[in-house]
């Protein structure tokens, strides 16, 4: 089996560099016959890879020891789910788990668009074949993860903190989203490769940017609410450097989404979107490199091996490759239009695109900052979480704004009186919605206060908009069934609201308080009297709970427990919290026993009212809805694409 494994990805690494070569030299001499092996080089590789893929499956679920992959990361007494899970729980699997998505997503994005650009396709082919060809030579040559090994009686089990349903989702909804990036930058390669730069490539991965951007943005909210549940903190976000790799990808794609639509409509930004295209590929692979390079300390990154440098060599050689095809193309990029007015949806847009990558290169410089003051002073110094929270204050407000200005202005140029007109009605309710908070009392965090009354604005404008195209349509689903791209943009809109009033309701107005209890004590928090009752010990097949139990009155009437699971197999500690959520009130009750003494009875415990903190999560399934709605098959809109693609291919 492992021979078959180990074959399967030679021959992927092969069919890929075939892709490569010969799709070069089919694009460049215009041989069909070539092009079309090139093409089939690139769909079998998938194939390849999807047999190695189930070799590994297969070693998983039975348990086969003398794969050394699947001794390190798994043993006999692991559910089936996190058995499985564990496929992507190492280093070399979660290799194999990028080039099976890759190779996935390249032979259906050619598949799909070979017929309506044939001349584009035929350079994306090579394109996609070198980005498989690397990923193919790191597992074949750098990290197999058919390696074997005499067979040990039972393996060493799955890090206790992977052992959660989050850890199912989580890291293949990032891959989803990391690799799926590399679609949109491989059009664009070959657009400007076969010298076609018009909106053709746009239209032709819209869905697939759209669909890498949402697989990234669901991916970072169960990884934040696994990180809530399991690591047990308190938190949700750390400003982590590998949770920093995902967060830059995400905000450079959401720059180029709202982006395209400029160049779509006005044939600006050309320039533009191709450096944030390539930013955003740029940027996945660069978040894999710190993952596995061991140059950042994180619970998320695996140990250090010789895979960091090989990944830093093609982060850099693509990067290079993007320059050199924009410097060489930018005669062909120039825009056909140029902004006519300050006061536009256009300037809108920009104004949209500068805050998010200037965003995304200061979360960039914090990730880096560690790195380069240990390559030029010898020490790695860190920037801590105010540095973060301040740049996100500071350019996070102004693009809650935009959003909700952006999609009432009008095109090209807008009068200040008539602009003024158009945001009467948002802006009286946020004036309102402001006065009521700060009689509430939320005026006690001015960034608080500042959040939630711009996110009334933004809802209030995403409320005006649809109120006006339902007397328009006479439905909403009408409407939204008629431009389901716009409409499915503002449900994202509002997810983002809710995110945002859950992030500034849970930091700002959040309480905690430290204790040191005994059985019968009690301590009371926020409307809440919790007693502990009891400390206990309970040994299960894997490891021995320890808990602390609390009765819990006042605003809820119940129990909690929390404390640790040291287990067997691996021999480590993780901790596990209580969490009691009220829906009705929006918050989270949230107990962690730190230290949990079973001779002396002491329990040290820390305990947060987290309110709002639910919006966040409930942010994650309008967000979805949201992407779903925009990625939904417009038979409309596909008539008007192959009426617009017409006359380029003839």
């Amino acid at each position: 089996m492992a021979d078959l494994g180990r074959a399967a990805l030679v021959v992927s690494l092969g069919l890929s560099v075939y892709a490569l070569v010969a799709g070069t030299m089919s694009a460049r001499t215009n041989r069909r016959r070539l092009a079309a092996s090139a093409r089939n080089a690139l769909y079998c590789s998938f194939g390849s890879t999807l047999i190695a893929a189930i070799v590994l499956a297969t070693a998983l679920v039975r348990h086969d020891f003398s794969f050394a992959y699947v001794a390190a990361h798994t043993n006999r007494t692991l559910p089936t789910a996190y058995t499985l899970s564990a496929f992507w729980g190492g280093q070399e699997g979660s290799l194999l788990l990028w080039l099976l998505v890759l190779t996935g997503y390249g032979a259906l994005a050619v598949a799909l668009n070979r017929k309506l650009m044939r001349d584009l396709t035929a350079w994306v082919v090579p394109v996609l074949g070198g980005i498989a060809a690397f990923f193919g030579f790191v597992l074949v040559a750098v990290a197999s993860p058919f390696d074997t090994q005499t067979a040990p009686l039972d393996g060493a089990g799955l890090t206790p903190s992977l052992q959660n349903p989050y850890m199912v989702a989580h890291p293949p909804m990032l891959y989803l989203g990391y690799v799926g990036l590399s679609i949109p930058f491989a059009f664009a390669a070959g657009a400007m490769l076969s010298g076609h730069t018009d909106e053709r490539w746009i239209v032709a991965t819209r869905r697939w940017t759209l669909a890498a951007w949402a697989f990234l943005g669901f991916g970072q909210l169960l990884g934040a609410h696994w990180a809530y549940v399991e690591v047990g903190w308190g938190g949700y976000y750390a400003w982590d450097p590998v949770e920093n790799a995902a967060l830059m990808p995400w905000l450079a794609a959401t720059a180029f989404l709202h982006s395209v639509m400029i160049q779509e409509r006005k044939g600006m930004l050309k320039v533009w979107n191709m450096v944030l295209v390539a930013l955003a590929f740029e940027l996945s692979v660069f978040g894999t490199f710190l993952t596995r390079s061991g140059v950042v300390n994180s619970i998320h990154s695996f140990a250090k091996s010789p895979i960091g440098s090989w990944f830093l060599a093609f982060v850099v050689l693509s990067t290079i490759f993007s320059l050199v095809l924009i410097m060489w193309r930018l005669p062909l990029l120039k825009a056909r239009t140029k902004l006519e007015s300050a006061l536009s949806r256009e300037a809108a847009f920009l104004y949209n695109n500068l805050l998010l990558v200037a965003l995304c290169l200061t979360v960039l410089w914090g990730v880096l900052f560690p790195i380069v003051t240990q390559l030029v002073k010898g020490e790695s110094r860190t920037i801590g979480r105010p540095y973060y929270d301040f740049f996100l204050r500071a350019f996070g407000l102004p693009l809650l704004l935009l959003m909700g200005v952006g999609p009432l202005i009008a095109w090209r140029k807008t009068s200040v009186r008539a602009l003024a007109r158009t945001l009467a009605w948002p802006l009286v309710v946020t004036v309102a919605c402001g006065i009521a908070l700060a009689f509430a009392g939320a005026g006690s965090s001015k960034p608080g206060l500042i959040a939630y009354t711009f996110s009334a604005f933004v809802l209030a404008s995403i409320v005006l908009e649809l109120v006006r195209g339902t007397r328009v349509t006479g439905s909403v689903f009408t409407l939204i069934a008629r431009n389901r791209r716009r409409y499915g943009g503002y449900i994202v809109h509002a997810a983002i609201v809710l995110l945002a009033i859950g992030i500034a309701g849970s930091s700002a107005y959040g309480r905690s308080k430290e204790v040191r209890l005994i059985p019968g004590q009690s301590t009371s928090i926020g409307g809440y009297t919790l007693t502990l009752r009891d400390v206990r010990r309970t040994p299960t097949p894997n490891a021995i709970e320890t808990r602390a139990v609390f009765d819990v009155s006042g605003r809820w009437h119940g129990s909690l427990s929390s404390g640790d699971n040291q287990y067997f197999f691996p021999p480590e500690p993780s901790r596990e919290v209580g969490i009691k959520t009220s829906w009705l009130r929006a918050e989270d009750l949230y107990v962690i026993a730190d230290d949990v003494n079973l001779k002396t009875k002491v329990v040290y415990a820390k305990i947060l009212v987290k309110p709002l903190v639910n919006l966040i999560w409930i942010a994650g399934i309008v967000f979805l809805l949201g992407s779903a709605v925009a990625l939904w098959p417009d038979a409309r809109e596909q008539r008007r694409l192959v009426a617009r693609l017409a006359p380029a291919r003839a």
